[in-house]
Parts: structure tokens; C-alpha cells; sequence
């Protein structure tokens, strides 16, 4: 799917996601865990994150302190100076980059830093953690920007009668 049938087809699902997400919020199966593992992996097995990079190209990780630490060493610059070059301070008061796509994508969809990357970045889309019922709010925020997370959804959706 290209990203302008994926947005399409995300913005067309928006409203019954975000009814999903509620009605998952208040009854949540005790197997949640396992339900967003067993179709992360199904998922993953077949989307390559390379053809893609929708997540990288419109909106930015949280950079915490070890983040900026780890990415100002690999680019050889103080973290001071990776603060100013590179990030922002958003509503929430976290540090963000200042603009989107990330500066750190190169135009083959690889990150330049990648090893180095912020841990909200390896741990995107987040739907192969523990303790899904706490991130459920971003996990359908994240139907519009991830189409595996879609995907993901429509499997939930047909596993669970919610």
C-alpha cells in the first residue's frame, strides 16, 4: 500500500478506531498483551519499514537525556550543541526535533544514525511491548501515521467483539 492509499484508508477508519481504542480501554481482555504480539508478528512479517518511513517523515521522537547523549557522541558534537542544531522544546516540554521530516533520514528511507537512534525510535510502533492498556491512546494515534499499526488494528478487530 502506498502512503497516500494508507492515509486515505486511515483517515476513512479514523472514527471507528478511536470508538475501538475507547471500547478497548474500558474492556480490556486479560490476553491484550498477547492478542497485539501475536499480530505485531503476523504484521511485521510482511511490511518493510524501508518502503515506508511515514513515522520518520511526519513526526518526532521524545529525545530524553541518554538520547541526546547517545546521538550527540556518534555525530561527535556536544549535546549543547545537539540541543540547538537539532531539537526543540514542545507543549509537553519534551525534547523534540524542530522540524519533520527527521534530519537524520537519509532519501533511501535508512536512518544516519541509526545505532544511535532516540529509544523511542527502536521501540516504534510500540505494539510489541508489555502493558499495551497504558499506551492504547497512542497506539491509535498511531493508525494514522503507521500503516502497520492499521494493520495491526484491523487484526485486533477481527480477534476481539468489542
Amino acid at each position: 500500500m502506498n502512503i497516500s492509499d494508507f492515509n486515505k484508508k486511515a483517515q476513512i477508519q479514523k472514527k471507528d478506531n478511536q470508538n475501538f481504542y475507547k471500547r478497548l480501554t474500558n474492556r480490556s481482555p486479560k490476553n491484550l498483551d498477547n492478542l497485539f504480539h501475536e499480530a505485531h508478528q503476523t504484521v511485521f512479517e510482511k511490511i518493510d519499514c524501508l518502503a515506508c518511513a511515514n513515522c520518520c517523515k511526519t513526526t518526532s521522537p521524545i529525545f530524553y537525556q541518554r538520547d541526546i547523549e547517545r546521538a550527540s557522541k556518534a555525530l561527535k558534537i556536544k549535546p549543547g550543541a545537539f540541543i540547538e542544531k537539532y531539537l526543540r522544546i514542545d507543549e509537553d516540554q519534551d525534547f523534540v526535533l524542530q522540524q519533520a521530516p527527521c534530519v537524520f533520514l537519509n532519501s533511501d528511507n535508512y536512518c544516519s544514525i541509526y545505532n544511535d537512534r532516540p529509544n523511542a525510535c527502536r521501540e516504534y510502533p510500540h505494539t510489541n511491548r508489555k502493558k499495551m492498556q497504558q499506551i492504547l491512546d497512542l497506539t491509535y494515534k498511531n493508525t494514522l501515521v503507521c500503516p502497520a499499526v492499521l494493520q495491526i488494528t484491523e487484526e485486533l478487530k477481527k480477534k476481539l467483539d468489542l
